[in-house]
């Protein structure tokens, strides 16, 4: 239900611009410059370089088949994964404070009662669509079916309950996409800081496209089951307000037919308006020598020299807004790094995959060997032992200096320690200054525009089976950009699914193996993105995690049982002792297995999954707030696919 109190004083939080004595919301909101300031302090939502260990952007893909943290996910714990009687993601705090401003402001601003510059204050509102917009994407992605509220409402419980019906899924991602297209249109074409730090059009396109693309996908590969309107099993069927429900466009197949439409045409519309940074394919390794474009995209100060970038983040030390990406890079990732299956899966330069006989393929038995003759991309974002991370030396030192990079070390403890053996270098700056005690000050990259080249590839085949001149057109450029043969059909032609499969959870959809043209176009999307949070997201609308439920997967790192091996002590090697061995035993695999060292572990034997994991489970008092009895067999609410209303219980 809505947690009024959280709304009031959260508003307040925002309203307090002035003594609170003499404020009341007819004297806020009246100017362009209250306008900035409210909407500026909404795009906390949006995710950024973090302050805190293990909370950076450049993590997000662990815990997946891209990355490994320290820690493993009960998600793939079935039965661990649980109801919560408090919390999750059924909250309506931001969408507050957004409805706030937005039936506050539009009123006057159709009135012409706002004062200050007319531009800025058009930006500003389409800021709070946008924002509106990207939290509700939060609540689609996490929860699914969700009500719609465009104005905040009164204190009255019967209201409230009403208010918290669950609109299906489809019709909370057209409303997305109506607050984009509101967005899009306020908006200016370029952020209205003149630096990139503030949103624009192309960022409401852009991101108009990764939701439309999200839902077509989604319903594509759910569809017929629970997880749909009106698929077998669909609870909102069980309610009297959602049982009729008649799709706007007819049928679910014609809502994926207008979800990838308006990916199709939005990301169209960006890509065309960005260009590519350049890749020199180098790795700078002195100040003499020049730096690669593409690589410092990631990790300088300022990014508004970046055409590729459309919306980045401002760090300053001076005002004490820093972060740990920087340090987290120059050492070991803080307990995170790279799979097996992930560095497996780029391709050799030449476009072939490693497993072809063709490849020229050199193998793993060493980190340097590795990334030899491979996409670009990998040897620019993973490190090698005798790597430089730090070129500049400021006088003050720096507390966790690692100026050349090492030997993984497996078994340092604490944030020293590596995870997997293939560590990332993704935001690596090479000044020292920038880790001093976390307080990095790179940009970070909110959007870029390559994003909108992949939105279209994939979404023009999921729409028409084939590859037309723009996909093409694009494809090419990102390969080549990359560091990979352009021809994508010589790697279509060598590509084995069932090969990919073993290391790409993404070779499946519903737990079937797909067509080797949409496997390469889901590779292309995993290489570019690497590290950059994408990866939970696709693997989710893609479902691609339903093979785990009768399969485990086994996350593997370097193979520590090969050559390897002589880089270190075999008495610190502790294996096969129960809760004392510090690396996994060779008789399980020759790879490093970060989570399989100890028998005790909960995923020993592999990772696995539940049906049911593909949304969150809403908590139970929200099921007690939206019932006129507080019984939660009477609310106005439905609990997601698979997931009881009992607190503390696993899926059904």
């Amino acid at each position: 239900m809505f947690v009024l109190p959280a709304f009031i004083s959260c508003s307040k939080e925002y309203l307090d611009k002035q003594p609170l004595a003499s404020l009341t919301p007819d004297s806020y909101l009246l100017n362009d410059a209250q306008l900035s300031t409210y909407a500026i302090k909404l795009y906390d939502v949006i995710p950024h370089h973090s302050s805190n260990y293990g909370a950076d952007i450049f993590v997000e893909d662990r815990h997946t088949d891209n990355m490994a943290n320290i820690a493993f996910d009960s998600r793939y714990v079935p039965g661990q994964y649980k109801v919560s009687q408090t919390g999750g993601s059924w909250d309506f705090t931001n969408i507050y404070q957004c409805n706030y401003f937005i039936q506050t402001v539009m009123p006057r601003y159709k009135a012409g009662k706002l004062t200050g510059s007319a531009t800025n204050i058009k930006d500003y509102i389409g800021e709070v669509y946008f924002l509106r917009a990207f939290n509700y994407f939060t609540k689609l992605q996490a929860l699914g079916d969700f009500p719609i509220v465009r104005t905040n409402l009164p204190l009255d419980k019967k209201v409230l309950i009403e208010a918290s019906k669950r609109s299906p899924r489809n019709e909370v991602a057209r409303f997305i996409i109506s607050d984009l297209d509101t967005a899009a249109m306020f908006l200016s074409e370029a952020s209205i800081d003149g630096k990139g730090n503030r949103l624009n059009k192309n960022c409401a396109l852009l991101f108009k496209s990764r939701v439309a693309l999200y839902e077509a996908t989604w319903e594509k590969y759910f569809k017929g089951t629970a997880f749909v309107p009106k698929g077998t099993g669909w609870p909102g069927a069980d309610k009297d307000y959602n049982k009729s429900y008649v799709f706007p466009s007819g049928s679910i197949d014609g809502e994926i037919s207008y979800f990838l439409d308006q990916a199709i045409s939005s990301s169209k519309a960006v890509a065309d308006a960005v260009t590519l940074t350049t890749n020199t394919k180098t790795i700078q390794k002195s100040l003499t020598e020049p730096p690669n474009p593409y690589f410092d995209m990631f990790s300088s100060v300022d990014l508004s020299g970046f055409n590729e970038v459309l919306l980045w983040k401002a760090y300053s030390v001076a005002l004490r807004i820093v972060h740990l990406a920087p340090e987290e890079a120059q050492q070991t990732g803080n307990q995170t790094g790279l799979t097996r299956g992930f560095v497996d899966n780029f391709l050799m330069a030449n476009g072939l995959p490693v497993y072809d006989p063709a490849s020229g393929y050199l193998g793993d038995d060493s980190v340097q060997q590795v990334v030899v003759g491979r996409d670009n991309r990998l040897r620019q974002f993973m490190k090698v032992p005798g790597d430089i991370n730090i070129l500049i030396f400021n006088s003050s030192g720096a507390a966790w200096s690692q100026p050349i990079e090492l030997k993984p070390g497996l078994y340092s403890g604490g944030n020293t320690q590596y995870t997997t053996g293939y560590q990332y270098r993704k935001g690596l700056s090479y000044d020292q200054g920038q880790d001093i005690w976390g307080k990095g000050y790179t940009g970070c990259i909110i959007f870029r525009g390559v994003e909108a080249y992949l939105n279209y590839i994939e979404a023009y085949y999921e729409k028409n089976h084939s590859i037309d001149g723009v996909a093409d057109g694009y494809w090419r450029a990102i390969r080549d950009r990359g560091g990979v043969n352009p021809d994508y059909n010589k790697t279509i032609a060598a590509t084995d699914v069932s090969k990919e499969a073993p290391n790409d959870w993404g070779a499946y959809s519903g737990g079937q193996l797909i067509d080797a043209t949409l496997y390469s176009i889901r590779r292309e999307r995993r290489c570019e993105l690497i590290c950059e949070g994408f990866r939970n997201m696709d693997l989710t609308r893609w479902r691609a995690k339903d093979q785990m439920i009768t399969t485990p997967y086994h996350i593997e790192g370097f193979k520590l049982w090969g050559p390897m091996l002589s880089w270190y002590d075999p008495a610190q090697l502790i294996h096969d002792q129960g809760d004392a061995s510090i690396v996994s035993s060779p008789t399980r695999s020759i790879y490093f297995r970060p989570y399989e060292k100890t028998p005790t572990s909960l995923v020993y034997n592999g990772y696995k999954w539940n049906l049911a994991h593909y949304l969150e489970p809403i908590a139970v008092e929200h099921f007690q707030d939206a019932s006129e009895t507080g019984d939660v067999t009477t609310s106005t609410i439905y609990q997601n696919p698979g997931w009881p209303i009992t607190a503390g219980a696993g899926p059904n």
